[in-house]
């Protein structure tokens, strides 16, 4: 017989105590989850897919504390979900392979980052000003860089891992400019080209662009469409526009079973390649 659901008065009582990080708290809050694991199930989950990004989060530590958690599956469900955000869905991308990572501690590093650049700026500052500090910062000061001596390394399309070891590809190390420049108030883009991953500035009379893979150069737009024509590619007006969160993940999921492929595990490179799969079914169904 299965479980019934908790109460509204429960669900609302337990939600409010989700993100208390007490030991007993969390402690007693388990041992009533693992007593009631079907209906504790069915509320983290609905919880974990929510719009509340830190209920959220908490919710998943739960459900992976009390081995509810499927990474794969929870993925799947935010792919499905259409609710795309960068940080969410980076770190939702590296539990597949990481499912212990802590969400916690990659926002931490990443307020730290922010921090650091707010001490920095010095107001009133413009917009190019404002990312000439993001560099010193990722570039100087923290020694973030693209790992050219092992590109292929799939670890540098998982956002944790770029974060402790600072180290990526240009597709990475461009989300971690955007996820500090977000936290600093500042709009930047994702702009995927082919063959290659750019930051773009659009607030300005004129768009530039930020090569993170390149200790963040600033690029005018005939320079990356010079730099494309140099890779023997002829641009269309639309590859330097933003690009939607979607094509971001998914672009990283396209890597990841590249690399993966590569170095001969095939049940993630398949993994990756479904949810490649995945991205493109939610979109087309979208846009029925």
């Amino acid at each position: 017989m299965e479980t019934p659901d908790f109460s509204s008065a429960e669900r609302e009582a337990f939600a409010s105590l989700l993100d208390d990080t007490n030991p007993k708290v969390r402690a007693q809050l388990l041992a009533y989850f693992l007593a009631k694991a079907e209906a504790a199930k069915r509320f983290l989950v609905a919880l974990a897919e929510g719009k509340h990004r830190e209920i959220a989060w908490h919710a998943r530590w739960f459900l992976n504390e009390l081995h509810f958690c499927d990474p794969a599956a929870e993925f799947r469900g935010f792919i499905r979900s259409l609710n795309y955000e960068l940080e969410t869905g980076s770190l939702l991308l590296a539990r597949t392979v990481m499912p212990t990572v802590d969400p916690g501690d990659c926002a931490v590093s990443l307020d730290r980052l922010a921090a650091r650049c707010r001490e920095l700026i010095a107001e009133p500052a413009s917009v190019r000003n404002r990312c000439r500090v993001i560099n010193r910062v990722l570039f100087h000061e923290e020694g973030f860089r693209g790992n050219t001596e092992n590109y292929n390394d799939p670890l540098n399309s998982l956002l944790p891992e770029v974060l402790v070891r600072k180290k990526g590809l240009p597709i990475t190390l461009g989300i971690v400019y955007l996820l500090v420049a977000q936290r600093i108030g500042l709009e930047l883009e994702p702009v995927g080209l082919p063959g290659h991953f750019m930051v773009g500035c659009y607030s300005e009379s004129a768009p530039f662009y930020i090569d993170a893979f390149e200790q963040g150069a600033f690029r005018t737009t005939s320079e990356v469409v010079m730099f494309l024509r140099s890779q023997g590619l002829e641009p269309a007006i639309g590859d330097l526009a933003p690009s939607p969160v979607r094509e971001v993940l998914c672009r990283c999921c396209r890597n990841l079973a590249n690399h993966y492929a590569a170095a001969g595990d095939e049940r993630r490179a398949v993994m990756f390649t479904d949810f490649v799969g995945e991205f493109d079914a939610a979109y087309e169904r979208n846009t029925a």
